[in-house]
């Protein structure tokens, strides 16, 4: 029998076309998952895992949950095991590195030849695996991707019947437009977990002749406060640092306020960020400032000396 080797193939099919059990241990081949083999050239994706996730259910199951959030392309933490749905929970089948879930075959889309779940849906079944602010990260990512926009989002998971289907009505209820990142997304979910007022995304300033001269990431416009994260590349890169510094001699001439945050500012010491936040706020008098910081973020943002 044929056998291309340059896509996912059981060990059955291998040996039934010539290839001794030797060969595929061999440097010819590598093993995509348990029993899956490929050749040693192929570089080894998202799509060609979902692939051999896929070969022992003969095209009644999709890719689903991680393993689609993975063939989209969109941000997700490491998530163990592939992820394949069945429309009926006796089709399931037990494979190594590979969870079965019962689903919706009709919602879903193909991707470069693989059926996978659809974005609307997907949203809701990552929903089972996901923090609430990954969630929200997600979600995000599938609106500046023009997958979905924040309305679809939150009317299909109000009218949706799954288990997680609370959970995703909880993140929907975040997603915006126009987040340009994932760290984004989570510097404004920390700030509304505390329970402050939520920032404004990435606001446009015009000049007078309505040229943009600045975009704040987010930003407080009433008091002229902006909020934004600095990654790496502002200060690894000379040119961005010059241009950073240059840009805030504006923005002080123009009466704005502007409290940049990197990482650590959120994955270590998202309290000292918080307070430094509120006091600029209060100080500035924005409406609708609370008094105390809600405790709410500490479960969303663990792990840290400042969260206890």
């Amino acid at each position: 029998m044929d056998l291309d080797t340059r896509t996912p193939f059981r060990r059955q099919s291998a040996l039934a076309a010539g290839v001794s059990a030797k060969a595929l241990r061999g440097p010819g081949f590598r093993q995509v998952l348990p029993g899956t083999y490929v050749a040693a050239t192929t570089i080894v994706t998202p799509l060609v895992r979902a692939r051999a996730a896929l070969l022992p259910y003969d095209g009644e199951a999709w890719a689903s949950h991680a393993t689609a959030a993975r063939v989209h392309d969109l941000p997700i933490p490491t998530i163990a095991d592939e992820h394949v749905s069945v429309p009926r929970a006796g089709l399931r089948r037990c494979h190594r590195g590979v969870r079965a879930h019962v689903g919706r075959h009709r919602a879903t889309t193909v991707v470069r030849g693989v059926r996978v779940t659809a974005p609307l849906m997907l949203f809701v079944e990552m929903a089972e695996l996901l923090t609430l602010v990954d969630l929200v990260v997600l979600g995000d990512a599938m609106v500046r991707r023009r997958m979905v926009t924040p309305e679809q989002l939150v009317r299909f998971c109000a009218s949706v019947r799954h288990k997680a289907a609370s959970r995703a009505r909880s993140g929907a209820a975040y997603v915006r437009r126009d987040v340009d990142s994932p760290m984004e997304t989570r510097l404004r979910m920390l700030i509304v977990l505390a329970g402050l007022p939520e920032p404004q995304v990435n606001l446009t300033v015009r000049d007078e002749d309505g040229e943009v001269i600045r975009k704040y990431d987010l930003s407080y416009p009433v008091v002229r406060v902006a909020i934004e994260f600095n990654g790496k590349v502002h200060v690894l890169v000379p040119g961005a640092w010059e241009a950073d510094l240059e840009r805030r001699d504006d923005i002080d001439d123009s009466g704005w306020r502007l409290l940049p945050v990197i990482s650590s500012g959120i994955y270590a010491t998202p309290g000292s960020t918080l307070r430094r936040v509120h006091r600029v706020l209060l100080a500035r008098g924005l409406p609708g400032t609370p008094l105390r910081l809600d405790d709410a973020w500490r479960a969303h943002f663990p792990g840290h000396a400042d969260a206890a």
